[in-house]
């Protein structure tokens, strides 16, 4: 059997392939990793101009309480994540993790105050599991669905006045606001957000009408389609994690470096593993993520093994996201040393085909993000 006929396709897949995408596997899809112009070329247009990127692999859900109340919604989720979600303001969004009993995160996602429910985005990747965690322990509260909509991100300095063309109060919109429009005469969902560094939106649209919205955006001079390969480069270089890659199951939101996403107002507990990650927030945990930038122009790739020394004889850590960055005009890369060689300016040394190469920890992000305060 062909193994791509297994595959499962978004909404946007014909117009990928009228595009000249060359396609790749990824999380149980067909996905585009990049256009006839390459990585290289979509980075920079991305942050010179914008980006659009289909994200519809993504699981779109709603949570929403059986009573009805918002309130009832935010506390059932509160149950499964470190995150203020029942002082979350209408109309805006916050970055969230589910955590296991642990204290490890289960996965990485968005959360949306929407009137009386919650809708929340999650990785492709964890999709089936996370409709299964969320029905096993507040599906007795809350009715969880999975949306079937196409869902995506426009990313980049001309973004907004790309966007504005078919909406003009989209600028008003700040970092983080959710608002309901219409789009091409199309009802949308669009947000403030994304995982490039730049300025940018998400924009959520019925399946059926994902390719006319899409359409209408490209047709811009600014605009241009943009593949999972400078994705992954523009996210790195922002520093923001990919699940699987720099957060899984055997890593703590302190050791992710992610306690920015963990509000005073969920410090008292109530959520999986908060004895750890408490613990951890007052007393530090033992390994830290940290920004890495090898010397020389060759990228240092996820799972090199990391050394305190040029001979490879103390191993400390691992590189788990790595490449080039085209910003950056350099190799850039992440991952994870005890906290005795996490300040920025420690020298360690990267396992690469044999040799010990030099890199030195550097504080995150790489770029400065551009986002509408």
């Amino acid at each position: 059997m062909d193994d791509t006929a297994a595959l499962k396709k978004t909404p946007l897949h014909a117009l990928h392939l009228q595009l000249g995408a060359r396609m790749v596997p990824f999380a149980g899809y067909d996905m585009p990793v990049q256009y006839p112009a390459g990585v290289m070329k979509e980075h920079l247009h991305t942050r010179t101009e914008a980006g659009l990127f289909d994200v519809s692999h993504m699981g779109q859900v709603i949570v929403k309480a059986k009573s009805g109340s918002y309130e009832d919604a935010a506390l059932a989720l509160e149950s499964l994540v470190p995150v203020d979600i029942l002082g979350l303001a209408e109309g805006r969004q916050r970055y969230g993790f589910f955590t296991d009993d642990s204290g490890c995160i289960l996965d990485d996602l968005m959360i949306s105050h929407l009137d009386d429910h919650l809708f929340v985005v999650v990785n492709a990747s964890c999709k089936e599991a996370d409709l299964a965690h969320l029905q096993t322990h507040i599906g007795d509260r809350c009715d969880i669905t999975l949306l079937n909509r196409a869902l995506i991100a426009l990313q980049g300095p001309r973004a907004v006045e790309v966007l504005a063309e078919l909406w003009a109060d989209v600028a008003a919109m700040k970092f983080m606001d959710v608002r309901h429009c219409r789009l091409h005469d199309v009802s949308c969902l669009v947000s403030r957000s994304g995982y490039s560094g730049e300025d940018g939106f998400e924009i959520s649209i019925p399946a059926d009408k994902a390719e006319d919205v899409t359409m209408r955006l490209l047709e811009h001079p600014d605009v241009q389609a943009i593949g999972l390969g400078a994705r992954d480069s523009l996210r790195l270089e922002a520093g923001l994690c990919l699940y699987g890659n720099d957060i899984d199951t055997t890593t703590s939101p302190v050791e992710a470096a992610l306690e920015w996403a963990m509000q005073k107002a969920r410090r008292a507990g109530g959520f999986p593993g908060s004895g750890r990650i408490l613990a951890e927030l007052e007393n530090g945990a033992a390994r830290r993520r940290v920004g890495l930038k090898p010397e020389g122009k060759a990228p240092v790739r996820g799972h090199a093994k990391l050394y305190a020394d040029p001979e490879g004889k103390a191993e400390i850590g691992e590189v788990t996201s790595g490449g080039f960055g085209p910003s950056v005009e350099g190799p850039v890369a992440m991952g994870y040393v005890p906290v005795s060689h996490a300040a920025a300016g420690t020298l360690v040394y990267a396992e690469v085909r044999g040799k010990y190469l030099p890199i030195t920890v550097s504080a995150l992000p790489f770029v400065t993000p551009t986002y509408k305060r």
